[in-house]
C-alpha cells in the first residue's frame, strides 16, 4: 500500500485570517515611519472583505449583515487607523489617498455565511442594477474617493473616469513622460481627479465575463449577446445583463437600466456599435 505525505510549511508560513488586517496595518505604519522624509507609495489591498470572511473578535456580530457586514466594518476601521497615522505624522495634508474597489458587489459567492439571507432591505449596489460579473452598471461602477487636503476641495463629480486613468494621471503629476506604447488605455485626467475640471472620458469600453459594453457620456450600450451566462444568476443571484437584443440606456434619467431605448433609437445604436468596435481594435490614447 502506498502512502502519500503532505507538507504544511513551517510555523512562520502560517497565518490567522483574523489578524492579517492588523499585521498589514502595522506594516503600512512602519513603512510610513521609515519613509516619512521622502516621497512614498503604498498599495494597500484589503484582505478583510474577500471570502472567506474572518473578522476579528471585536467586530464579530457588530453588524446586522453577518460575517460580510462585520468584515466591511473592520475594513472601515483599518482605513481610519491608517489615515489617523498619517495625521499623527503630519503627512495627511500632502498625501494623495485613493479609495476604490475592483468590482461591484456580490453576496452569494459560494460561502454559506448567510449574507444573502440577512440582507433584508439593504441593497449593496443601491439604485444600480446587477453586481459583480454583470454587464449592468453595478458590475463595474464602484466607489472612487480621492483625498488630498492640500490640493483637492471636498465635492462630488459625475465625470466618467476609469481606474486605468490613474496611471497616466499620476505620471502627469510626477512629470513622467510615458513612452510610446505605454499604458495605451490610460488617459491623463489629473485635472478631473483634482477637481479642476468636471469632464472626464468621452468614451469608456467595459468588459464583463468576456462581453463588452460601452459608455458614452450618460449613454450605455450593451450589444447583443450570442450566448447567455446562466451561472451568474443561478450561482451568484445577480442579473448578468446579457440579451440577444441590443440594449441602450440613458443613465441620466434611468440609472437602474430599466428602459431599453434601442428600438426607439436605431441610428444611435448603430453609432455606438461603431464606437465600440473602434475601441476594441484601437486604444484611445
Amino acid at each position: 500500500m502506498s502512502r502519500i505525505g503532505y507538507m504544511t510549511g513551517g510555523h512562520s508560513a502560517r497565518w490567522k485570517d483574523e489578524t492579517i488586517p492588523y499585521q498589514m496595518l502595522h506594516k503600512a505604519r512602519t513603512f510610513i515611519d521609515q519613509n516619512r522624509d521622502e516621497p512614498f507609495f503604498i498599495y494597500f489591498s484589503f484582505h478583510d472583505i474577500h471570502v472567506p470572511y474572518m473578522a476579528d473578535i471585536r467586530f464579530q456580530g457588530s453588524s446586522k449583515l453577518g460575517p460580510r457586514g462585520d468584515a466591511i466594518k473592520q475594513m472601515d476601521y483599518i482605513t481610519g487607523q491608517l489615515i489617523d497615522h498619517l495625521e499623527k505624522r503630519a503627512l495627511k495634508d500632502n498625501t494623495l489617498i485613493v479609495f476604490s474597489s475592483d468590482n461591484g458587489p456580490v453576496v452569494s459567492d459560494g460561502y454559506f455565511d448567510k449574507s444573502y439571507e440577512m440582507l433584508g432591505k439593504h441593497k449593496p449596489a443601491g439604485k444600480l442594477r446587477g453586481g459583480k460579473y454583470s454587464t449592468f452598471e453595478a458590475g463595474t461602477r464602484v466607489p472612487f474617493i480621492l483625498s488630498w487636503t492640500n490640493r483637492i476641495k471636498p465635492g462630488k463629480s459625475d465625470a466618467l473616469v476609469n481606474q486605468l486613468d490613474l496611471y497616466a494621471s499620476l505620471a502627469s503629476l510626477l512629470d513622467y513622460q510615458l513612452e510610446q506604447g505605454e499604458a495605451l488605455d490610460s488617459l491623463d485626467l489629473l485635472d478631473t481627479f483634482l477637481g479642476k475640471k468636471s469632464n472626464g472620458r468621452d468614451l469608456m469600453l467595459r468588459e464583463s465575463c468576456g462581453h463588452f459594453s460601452l459608455r458614452k457620456g450618460q449613454l450605455k450600450y450593451i450589444p447583443p449577446a450570442q450566448e447567455s451566462k446562466p451561472w451568474i444568476e443561478e450561482n451568484k443571484k445577480i442579473e448578468g445583463g446579457l440579451s440577444p437584443e441590443p440594449q441602450l440606456y440613458d443613465l441620466s434619467k434611468d440609472p437602474g437600466e430599466t428602459n431599453n431605448l434601442a428600438q426607439q433609437k436605431p441610428e444611435l445604436v448603430a453609432e455606438l456599435e461603431r464606437d465600440l468596435k473602434r475601441l476594441i481594435q484601437k486604444p484611445q490614447r
